[in-house]
Parts: C-alpha cells; sequence; structure tokens
C-alpha cells in the first residue's frame, strides 16, 4: 500500500491537531501540521512546519518544498471578538486568514492533488448558515467557505480533485473556552444541542477521513454539519 501525505493547516493545535492526529494513527499516511505555533520535534509521527497562511510566497514555497500531495485539510482559522469584527482592521484580518488563506493553500496544492488525483477538506462552521451578530467577519468567511468549496468542487472535478467541507458546531476549543465557561451563554447553547453536550475535537476526525477517503469517491461540492444536531432543533 502507497503512502499517502497528508497536509493540515492550522494542524498543530485545536481541531486541525486531532484531525492530523487521526490521519497519523493510519499506517498509510505521512501527516504533515502546519500552523503559526509548530514546534521542531513532534512524539505523534507527525511533521510540523511553521506556515502563515496570509503569506502567499510562504504557502507557494511551502507546497513547492512538500512536493507530492494527496489530501489537503484546511483548518487554519481565527476569530476576533469584543467587537473587533466591526472594525475595518478587524475584519480584514479574519477574512485573509480564513478565506483568503484557505484559497491561497487550494491554489498552491492543485497542482500536486491533480496529479494525485487528490482532495480537499475545508474547515466551514454552523455559522456558514446561521447569522451572528457577535463576529460578522467570522460568519461572512465561513458563508464563503461553503461556497469556496462548491465553487471549486465544479471547477476542478475535471482535474480529478474532489472539494468537500465540515461545518463543526459547538466545539471545545482555546476559541470557545470563554463562552463555554458562562454559563449565561452556554446552557442555551446545550439546551438546544440535541445531544446535550459540546462536541470535542476529535468528533470531527471520523468525517474528515471518511471525506478523505476512496469510499467518498463520489462525493465533492458537499458541507457535511457535524453539530450534535444543533441545526436541526
Amino acid at each position: 500500500m502507497s503512502t499517502r501525505t497528508i497536509i493540515v493547516t492550522g494542524g498543530t493545535s485545536g481541531i486541525g491537531r486531532a484531525i492530523a492526529d487521526g490521519f497519523a494513527a493510519r499506517s498509510d499516511t505521512r501527516v504533515i501540521a502546519a500552523g503559526l505555533d509548530a514546534v521542531t520535534e513532534d512524539g505523534g509521527g507527525i511533521e510540523q512546519h511553521s506556515l502563515d497562511v496570509r503569506d502567499a510566497t510562504a504557502v507557494e514555497r511551502f507546497f513547492a518544498e512538500v512536493g507530492a500531495v494527496d489530501v489537503l485539510v484546511n483548518c487554519a482559522g481565527i476569530i476576533r471578538r469584543d467587537k473587533e469584527e466591526f472594525t475595518e482592521s478587524g475584519f480584514e484580518a479574519v477574512l485573509d486568514v480564513n478565506l483568503a488563506g484557505t484559497m491561497r493553500c487550494c491554489r498552491a496544492a492543485h497542482r500536486a492533488l491533480a496529479a494525485s488525483g487528490g482532495c480537499i477538506v475545508n474547515t466551514a462552521s454552523m455559522l456558514s448558515f446561521f447569522g451572528s451578530g457577535a463576529v460578522p467577519a467570522y460568519s461572512a468567511s465561513k458563508g464563503a467557505i461553503t461556497q469556496l468549496t462548491r465553487s471549486l468542487a465544479i471547477a476542478w472535478a475535471g482535474d480529478c480533485i474532489r472539494v468537500n467541507a465540515i461545518a463543526p458546531g459547538w466545539i471545545s476549543t482555546d476559541l470557545t473556552a470563554a463562552l463555554e465557561a458562562d454559563p449565561v451563554r452556554a446552557n442555551p447553547i446545550l439546551a438546544r444541542t440535541p445531544m446535550g453536550r459540546w462536541g470535542k475535537p476529535s468528533d470531527l476526525v471520523g468525517p474528515v477521513l471518511f471525506l478523505a477517503s476512496p469510499e467518498a469517491g463520489f462525493v465533492t461540492g458537499t458541507v457535511l454539519v457535524v453539530d450534535g444536531g444543533y441545526s436541526a432543533a
């Protein structure tokens, strides 16, 4: 069995790290986690590389150095609270990482993915479908990710590249720690979630592994919701 090369941007922490670990547990993968907080050595069998997805030159260089790519998982993302996303600089900063950064990586990986018949899994959000009065830039960027995913699925199908996305619900990470710790805000979330709990980063692993697998060979342009039933309630 040949070894597949998996790249996970934002793969050094949170959801991205859980996904990188999920791939690394498989014997047929070389997993590369790229992020701002990369370390020199990783005991989990994962190669870590420093990468700022806002830097187009660095992104192009990174993918050129990696060479062959079978799966690209785009998890790099930021959110700005306390009304910072209502400022011009805050709004643009979030879109630059979440949306433009995803497109930079997709574009840079295109040639290698076409050569391998590979696939892309982007990270959307339940806020791709719901508005948020607190984080308009994050919501706008994630809504755009759903349309970017569908658009690239159409554009690159002829290159034998599948493009899908996951849409996580309320997941316990550093980005949501303050919200989860506030009963006034957290209790309504739990009350609406049929499964009655916050998600864990590991809950995203199975869906991504499926979308990246041969079993999903006829699946493209799909946004797979992973939210414990929140959006169905």
